[in-house]
């Protein structure tokens, strides 16, 4: 089923009524409510917003991906459940029992699908991607010769011309990108606490003050679905450093962005669903391939 994102950016109250969602001002008016079983990922971007705690603990119930925005209104935190699988503690320590060569593979997997991407986005864009083919087709186990830091630069050079940097405080679209990327982030974490995996540890991103270390290397082949979006917006509002209501609900749609994954195409939330469930039964030996999407 296809989840809702919702998207609150007033000072309103958000309580919990009948397993609905209910949206109200502080006077008390009900203005809007959904089921919260339907919600996928809700994002909260106003400091005045309040909300009860039996909704958070119905949240929770759902793996509802809540995400909070700080004052500069860029997400900065998400609330996520604890058990969100029957068989979490199973699962978790064949996660922490996988060993190196299987990482390394994963990780092989993980980048060779994210290089091809690009170059498919390329090509859909009527830009040169042939260096990217190439280079997709001599990475290593464990990506041992960083072959990703090589493909970014060209990646990049070909997407958004030679002046671009690709810089978390550069000049746009970099604003657009850091967005996508985080909504990106938070839906990959939702995903694969719903598989019954830990995203703190990564298979290649190792980092002691990160807690979505394996969100960050699962997100790596979903990457393009934000560069387009992102390209897109910037063709649109050139030069453009402060994000608006409109580029906020055009970045969301990367949640139901069509992918292509195995012989279908699905939404992107399901398409992370069947990549993060893969990659545990690659943690459990039952397979060695993780299912990433095709961009096309």
């Amino acid at each position: 089923m296809l989840k809702r994102t919702l998207f609150i950016s007033n000072p309103y109250y958000l309580s919990l009524k009948n397993k609905q969602l209910q949206v109200s001002e502080r006077g008390g008016m009900l203005l809007k409510s959904a089921p919260v079983e339907d919600i996928g990922f809700l994002v909260l971007d106003h400091p005045q917003i309040s909300f009860s705690m039996k909704l958070v603990e119905e949240l929770s119930e759902y793996n509802v991906a809540t995400v909070f925005c700080n004052s500069k209104h860029m997400p900065s935190s998400m609330l996520l459940p604890l058990d969100a699988h029957h068989i979490q503690s199973e699962l978790f320590r064949a996660q922490i029992a996988a060993s190196e060569p299987l990482k390394k593979n994963l990780w092989k997997q993980t980048i060779e699908a994210k290089v091809k991407n690009q170059a498919a986005l390329l090509d859909k864009l009527g830009k040169k991607s042939l260096q990217l083919k190439n280079i997709a087709k001599t990475i290593k186990s464990g990506d041992s010769d960083n072959r990703e830091g090589f493909a970014a630069r060209i990646y990049w050079t070909a997407l958004l011309g030679k002046e671009f940097i690709r810089d978390r405080y550069g000049a746009p679209p970099n604003n657009f990108l850091n967005y996508g990327y985080i909504l990106l982030r938070s839906a990959v974490a939702r995903s694969l606490a719903g598989s019954g995996l830990l995203a703190t540890l990564g298979i290649h991103h190792r980092n002691r003050y990160n807690a979505f270390c394996l969100a960050d290397d699962i997100m790596e082949p979903y990457r393009p679905y934000v560069d387009e979006i992102a390209c897109d917006l910037d063709e649109k509002y050139p030069g453009t450093f402060a994000l608006e209501k409109e580029h906020k609900a055009e970045l969301l749609q990367l949640m139901t962005a069509d992918v292509k994954i195995g012989d279908n195409k699905r939404p992107l939330m399901v398409a992370l669903s069947q990549t993060t469930a893969s990659l545990a039964r690659c943690f459990a030996g039952e397979q060695r391939k993780i299912i990433y999407p095709v961009f096309g």
